[in-house]
């Protein structure tokens, strides 16, 4: 497998599935400053120029979300066999790629919704307020324990916990938020995020 990676994105959380599926990868590490999400040779693997790119069994796969759910169905455990918490899991991954990343593209992709500069402004002027009740949402709604799940991790946790390092940088203080403080302790406790981390795609 060959993960298509951009430090600091969302491509992480695949990253730190594919430690906690102990499922060997090769990471590529793309330069968004340097526009290589942008090349012709890029548009050949991921057409909508973003990642993750997931290239394995001979085709390629987009989207965090379904790239996760491909890896959990690889390594059984990583996504809870029981119906309902499996559908609680996939709940808090859809609420993370529907709004609360979209909140936080508001602060650097406004061109994505808007041609005017000054509303690109006004965007990202609410970044601090949409993604503190982002946070707000996780603390009182997503989190049963240490975990999503409560005392044990899954695919979702990793997505949640790449998405919730963005938070300083949105002007979101973590000190109101006890139980999204202990899930983020516990996440940077896990070897798969130490490697991760120490391989400099988290900043």
């Amino acid at each position: 497998m060959k993960l298509h990676y951009a430090p600091g994105t969302i491509s992480i959380a695949v990253a730190i599935a594919l430690h906690e599926a102990g499922l060997d990868y090769t990471p590529q590490k793309l330069d968004f400053r340097a526009g290589e999400q942008r090349t012709d040779a890029y548009a050949r693997i991921n057409p909508k120029g973003r990642v993750p790119a997931l290239e394995t069994e001979g085709t390629i796969l987009t989207e965090t979300g379904a790239i996760l759910d491909y890896l959990a169905a690889r390594a059984p455990g990583l996504m809870p066999a029981d119906p309902l918490d499996a559908a609680r899991a996939r709940a808090v991954m859809y609420y993370l790629a529907s709004t609360m990343h979209v909140n936080h593209a508001h602060k650097m992709r406004g061109s994505r919704w808007a041609d005017q500069d000054s509303s690109w402004q006004d965007m990202a002027a609410k970044v601090p307020e949409t993604m503190a009740a982002s946070a707000q949402f996780v603390e009182d709604t997503c989190l049963t324990g240490p975990y999503i799940l409560g005392e044990t991790a899954c695919i979702a946790d990793a997505y949640l916990f790449v998405v919730c390092t963005w938070l300083p940088g949105d002007g979101v203080d973590l000190a109101p938020y006890p139980k999204l403080r202990a899930f983020m302790a516990a996440m940077e406790a896990r070897p798969s995020v130490q490697t991760v981390r120490g391989n400099g795609m988290l900043p």
